[in-house]
C-alpha cells in the first residue's frame, strides 16, 4: 500500500515531491555483466594488435599506386642562373662577363619496360595479400577475445568452486569436531577435515590469483576493466560442426584458409620477381620530350655588348640495350628461382597445416560434445555419491573422509565439465577460422548461450536429514543396509 503526500505549495511535502525525481537520477546505475559480443566490440575498438593490422593494411594499399607510377609519365623541371667573369691580361687586357638564365622541362614516358610491368602486378598482389593478412588479424581477434573471455569464466568457476568447497569442508569440519566432542567420532575425522580445509584455503588463494591474471589478459585486449562477465547457461546446447563431415572441412581449409591464400599470393609474387629479374636482359624504350628557355647577356669586348634569348624543344624515342653486367643478371635470376621454389614449398606446408588444424579442431568439437555428455552424467553420479555418503555418515556406515572425497570428486567433475564446455566452443571457432568461415555472426550465436542467471554448479546438494521419516522414505534395501551395516572407524 502506498500513500500520496499532498503537494501543498511551499510545504515540506511539496519540496520532497520535487526532490524525489532528482534523488532518483543521482542513484548509481546498477552494474550489468558484459557479454561476449560487447567484449568483442570493445576489442575491435581498442585492441592494439588489431589497430596495428589496420594501419598496416592502409600502408600496404599504397604499394599499388607506387608500382603504377613506374608506368606513368615522369616530368622533371630545372632552372638556373649563372654569371661568368673573365679577366684577360694577355695579349690584350680585357674584362668580360656573361649572365645566363635558363629553365627546362623534361618528360619521360616509358614505352617498353617489362620489369616495371612486373612490379605493377606485384603491387596488386601485395594489396591482395595485405587484405588477407588483415582478415587473418580479424579472425585472430575473435579467437583471442573469445579465448580470454572463456579463460576468465573458467577462472571464475575455479574460484567459486574453491570457495564452495572450502565452505562445505568447513561445515564438515565443524560437524566432525562436534561428533568428536560428544564421542560419536574419532579425532581422525576432525584431523582429516582440518587438513582438507587448509588445502582448500590454499586452493582458493591460487584461484583468486589466477582470476586476476586472466582478467588482466582480457583487459589488455579490450583496454577496459573486467568486472563481471555473463556465464555459460547451464545445459546450453553447444552447436556441433555443420556439415558433420571432417573431409568437407579439411577440403575447405586447404582451399580457403587465409594462410594458404597468403602463401599463394607470395608464390605468385615470387614468380613475377623471377620475370622481373629476367627482364633485365631486355631492352627498354622511352619517349623523351623536352622544352627549355635560355637568356644570355654579357660583353664580348669592352665596347661590344652581346645578348641572346631563345627557346628550344625536342622529342624523340630513346632505346637502351643492356649488353653485359658482369653476371649480375644471371645470378639474380637464379636467386629468384630458388625463392620461388621456397614459396611453393611454403604453400604446400600451409595447405597441410590448414588441413591438420581443421582435423584437430573437428575432432575437438566432436569429442568435446561427447565429453560434455559424459561429464554431465558423471556430475549426476557424483552428486548422488555425495548425498549417499552424507546419509551414510549420519547413520555411521561412512566416515568423514568418505564425505570429503565425494565432495571433492563432485567439485572436480563440475570444474572439468565447465572447462570441457569452453574448450568445445573454442574448438568450434577454431574450426571455422581454419576454413576461413568465421564471422561476427558466430560470436552472436555463442553469445546466445550466455546468461546472467547464477547457476547451481557451485553448490553442494543439501545433506539429507536422517530420522524416522528419512528411514521410512528410504527404499527397503537401503533401510536394511543402514540397520545391519557396521560403522567404519
Amino acid at each position: 500500500m502506498t500513500f500520496a503526500l499532498p503537494a501543498v505549495p511551499g510545504s515540506p511535502q511539496a519540496c520532497l515531491a520535487l526532490l524525489l525525481p532528482l534523488l532518483a537520477l543521482l542513484q548509481p546505475a546498477t552494474a550489468t555483466a558484459a557479454d561476449l559480443l560487447q567484449v568483442y566490440r570493445d576489442a575491435q575498438a581498442n585492441d592494439a594488435q588489431f589497430a596495428s593490422a589496420r594501419a598496416q593494411l592502409e600502408a600496404t594499399r599504397e604499394k599499388l599506386p607506387q608500382a603504377r607510377s613506374g608506368l606513368l609519365p615522369q616530368i622533371a623541371g630545372t632552372a638556373g642562373a649563372t654569371r661568368t667573369n673573365i679577366d684577360q691580361s694577355q695579349p690584350i687586357a680585357a674584362n668580360r662577363f656573361f649572365n645566363a638564365n635558363t629553365w627546362a622541362l623534361q618528360l619521360t614516358q616509358p614505352l617498353f619496360r617489362w620489369d616495371r610491368w612486373e612490379s605493377y602486378k606485384q603491387g596488386e598482389l601485395a594489396v591482395l595479400a595485405g587484405e588477407v593478412t588483415f582478415n587473418q588479424a580479424r579472425l585472430d581477434l575473435i579467437l583471442r577475445t573469445s579465448q580470454a573471455y572463456f579463460d576468465v569464466l573458467a577462472a571464475q568457476d575455479n574460484l567459486y568452486l574453491a570457495g564452495a568447497q572450502k565452505k562445505a569442508i568447513s561445515e564438515q569440519l565443524a560437524q566432525a569436531k562436534r561428533n568428536f566432542e560428544v564421542g560419536t567420532a574419532t579425532i581422525t575425522d576432525a584431523n582429516d577435515a582440518q587438513a582438507r580445509y587448509d588445502l582448500a584455503v590454499s586452493s582458493e588463494i591460487a584461484a583468486q590469483n589466477d582470476l586476476e591474471i586472466k582478467r588482466a589478459t582480457l583487459q589488455q585486449i579490450t583496454a577496459k576493466p573486467v568486472d563481471a562477465l555473463l556465464g555459460l547457461r547451464g545445459g546450453a546446447a553447444i552447436p556441433g560442426p555443420q556439415p558433420a563431415d571432417v573431409g568437407a572441412w579439411t577440403a575447405q581449409a586447404e582451399a580457403d584458409n587465409l594462410q594458404v591464400g597468403l602463401a599463394r599470393y607470395n608464390l605468385e609474387s615470387a614468380q613475377r620477381e623471377t620475370n622481373k629479374a629476367r627482364a633485365a636482359h631486355l631492352p627498354t624504350v622511352d619517349l623523351v620530350a623536352g622544352y627549355g628557355f635560355t637568356n644570355q647577356t654579357g660583353t664580348a669586348t669592352q665596347q661590344v655588348n652581346v645578348a641572346s634569348r631563345y627557346n628550344s624543344s625536342q622529342i624523340g624515342v630513346q632505346l637502351n640495350i643492356p649488353l653485359y653486367s658482369g653476371g649480375q643478371i644471371q645470378s639474380r635470376v637464379r636467386e629468384t628461382i630458388a625463392l620461388a621454389d621456397k614459396a611453393a614449398s611454403d604453400l604446400e606446408y600451409a595447405r597441410r597445416t590448414a588441413a591438420q588444424t581443421a582435423r584437430q579442431s573437428y575432432s575437438g568439437v566432436s569429442n568435446g560434445l561427447a565429453q560434455v555428455k559424459a561429464l554431465e552424467a558423471a556430475e549426476r553420479s557424483a552428486q548422488s555419491a555425495v548425498e549417499s555418503n552424507q546419509l551414510g555418515y549420519e547413520v555411521g556406515v561412512r566416515i568423514n573422509i568418505d564425505v570429503l572425497n565425494a565432495e571433492a570428486q563432485l567439485f572436480s567433475t563440475r570444474r572439468d565439465l565447465a572447462r570441457a564446455r569452453y574448450d568445445t566452443i573454442m574448438n568450434g571457432l577454431r574450426l571455422k577460422a581454419a576454413a576461413a568461415s568465421l564471422q561476427e555472426d558466430d560470436v552472436v550465436q555463442i553469445n546466445t548461450l550466455l546468461t546472467s542467471a547464477p547457476g547451481s554448479m557451485y553448490q553442494l546438494p543439501a545433506a539429507p536429514k536422517l530420522g524416522e521419516a528419512t528411514r521410512r522414505a528410504a527404499p527397503r534395501g537401503k533401510r536394511e543396509a543402514m540397520a545391519t551395516a557396521t560403522p567404519r572407524t
